[in-house]
């Protein structure tokens, strides 16, 4: 509000209240406090306890318990009996996934990623790009004893991922550019990619073959391999990949995967209404 004229001071006082009266009248404080726990979990992949989001929040127990009861009621949190811990469900991702638009795309999601794992036998897992790593929507676990799982919103470095080449690698050039220019290179094994000049020959590789591998790149004895998700625009909006141990995934058995998830991505891309030209 502009500043007052000498002698409508009072004046002035009383409108602001009016303004700040009306503004009051929309403020919803419980929806407020719940939004921020909301936002709370989710950087808190681990998950926190009553006393944790109670400090962090600055909110009464009472009304922390109240929302967080609300949220579990309607599957938006998980409780955990063990750790006393609240953490945000795959409901809460799927809901925040449909925003980006590609809402059709989780109606067919799910199903197809168990007929992968079914196929290969191994885990299988959905991420997208997040502002510098990706993170993860959704997975269909393997059927060994030994297999790999994943927490759901759980984050992962683009530069020695299989999703995060096989995402990079087909973004529109200004768009893998925001992302490059944002990329560090920590070392995970002696077989992570360290620089961006590296960086940028893996990714023209995974063009011509249309998908992207992470041979012990993150961690050693796991083998990773990707594609992308077209939507229409052929922009890819996530990525597949299949994880398993080396052992377990000889040159044959990876020929078997890349087959696979091919025609995986391109099924889930069809129906985004992506023409492979």
């Amino acid at each position: 509000m502009e500043k007052c004229p000498v002698g409508k001071e009072s004046f002035c006082v009383f409108m602001r209240m009016v303004v700040r009266k009306k503004e009051d009248v929309y403020n919803v404080p419980g929806l407020e406090k719940g939004l921020q726990i909301i936002e709370l979990l989710a950087r808190k992949n681990s998950g926190l306890t009553l006393q944790d989001i109670v400090r962090e929040v600055e909110v009464t127990s009472t009304t922390a318990y109240r929302i967080l009861s609300t949220l579990v009621r309607m599957e938006y949190a998980d409780y955990s009996e063990k750790g006393k811990t609240y953490r945000l469900t795959r409901k809460m991702l799927r809901l925040g996934y449909r925003m980006l638009g590609e809402h059709d795309l989780m109606e067919y999601l799910l199903p197809a990623l168990r007929s992968l794992r079914d196929a290969v036998k191994e885990s299988v897992f959905f991420g997208v790009l997040n502002d510098e790593k990706g993170v993860l929507i959704e997975q269909a676990q393997g059927i060994h004893p030994f297999k790999f799982v994943l927490s759901p919103g759980a984050s992962f470095d683009l530069h020695n991922s299989a999703p995060g080449k096989a995402m990079l690698a087909f973004l529109p050039a200004v768009t893998r550019e925001y992302y490059l220019d944002k990329m560090e290179y920590p070392s995970c094994t002696p077989y992570t990619i360290g620089c961006r000049a590296d960086y940028i020959r893996e990714l023209e590789k995974v063009r011509k073959q249309g998908y992207a591998t992470d041979f012990e790149e993150t961690f050693i004895g796991v083998i990773c391999i990707g594609a992308p998700v077209f939507n229409f625009e052929g922009i890819p909006i996530g990525a597949v990949w299949v994880s398993g141990p080396n052992l377990r995934l000889a040159a044959e058995e990876q020929e078997y995967i890349v087959e696979n998830l091919l025609k995986t991505t391109r099924a889930l891309s069809h129906e985004l209404g992506y023409v492979a030209e």
